[in-house]
């Protein structure tokens, strides 16, 4: 049978729906740095890791998401591991928002890159945003909340980038925003999904209380040049 496609969700993303975004060939692909860090060998054949070792000399360091842990290709070195939950909603739970949201644009690009650098949501670059929809919350012109969409294999889209200013924690924006983007996931016939490290326990709560359930864990390994 052939595997899920969430047990390798970066290489069925960047061959098929976020192809455009992706640098590589057969052998290995790796998303554009300008929007993100993440990458994947075809398999784990001699050429396929030679194949991940050159986007990474020539790229710069790279995140590999995986069920079962990758291969690191001769040349390459671990800078970091850790063990992520896969979770996935089927369905998840639909809030309405009590507040004011909005659509956010590329106009909105410096303030959402401030606000990821200031709270730390995962990797977030300079066109992370244009991976796919991303929602916000305004307070007197500034971006005080937001979610969004990044990797997209075939039948799902992984909600990401969820981060709330310190200042204006606890009124419930992150789960609203995320309940938005889910419902719009749905809509398009595709199934919501996110990934969330596995000690990041007060996270885990409020994504299942939202209806996401633990799929399976993943490892994610950034690899960089020896």
């Amino acid at each position: 049978m052939d595997a899920h496609p969430l047990d390798r969700p970066i290489w069925a993303s960047l061959t098929t729906r976020q192809q455009s975004l992706s640098f590589g060939d057969a052998r290995a692909r790796r998303l554009d740095p300008a929007f993100g860090v993440f990458a994947a060998a075809a398999d784990r054949s001699e050429a396929a890791r030679a194949g991940l070792a050159d986007l990474v000399r020539a790229h710069g360091a790279a995140a590999l998401v995986e069920a079962s842990e990758p291969d690191v290709p001769q040349g390459l070195e671990i800078a970091s591991r850790a063990i992520l939950w896969q979770m996935i909603a089927e369905p998840p739970k639909i809030i309405a928002p009590d507040f004011d949201w909005v659509d956010l644009t590329d106009e909105d690009a410096p303030q959402m890159l401030a606000l990821a650098e200031l709270t730390k949501p995962g990797p977030f670059f300079a066109r992370t945003h244009q991976l796919g929809e991303f929602v916000g919350v305004k307070r007197d012109g500034e971006l005080v909340a937001m979610a969004g969409e990044r990797m997209k294999p075939s039948g799902f889209t992984e909600v990401s980038g969820v981060c709330v200013h310190p200042d204006h924690r606890g009124h419930g924006y992150a789960a609203a925003l995320m309940s938005l983007l889910a419902e719009r996931i749905l809509e398009r016939g595709e199934t919501p999904f996110l990934h969330v490290y596995d000690s990041n326990t007060p996270a885990i709560a409020i994504y299942e209380r939202l209806g996401y359930r633990l799929r399976r864990e993943m490892t994610l390994l950034v690899v960089a040049a020896a």
